[in-house]
């Protein structure tokens, strides 16, 4: 029972990743989708924006890379 509750936040935030992820892809499983309602909406969304942070940090540090 202990450990079930230690993994939860872990599983929890991996599948948050994984969530975020394969939506900026387009790419999602409706089984996934449907699992994903018990996700926090405002750790989804923080996720998200952190993603197209990155997503266009990474952009930048290319387009730099092959121009300069």
């Amino acid at each position: 029972m202990v450990e079930t509750q230690k993994q939860a936040p872990k599983n929890s935030f991996l599948r948050l990743l994984k969530a975020v992820f394969w939506s900026f892809f387009g790419v999602r499983r409706r089984s996934d989708l449907e699992n994903d309602a018990s996700l926090n909406p405002l750790h989804l969304i923080a996720a998200g924006v952190i993603g197209a942070v990155l997503f266009i940090v990474v952009l930048l540090v290319v387009v730099r890379a092959v121009v300069g």
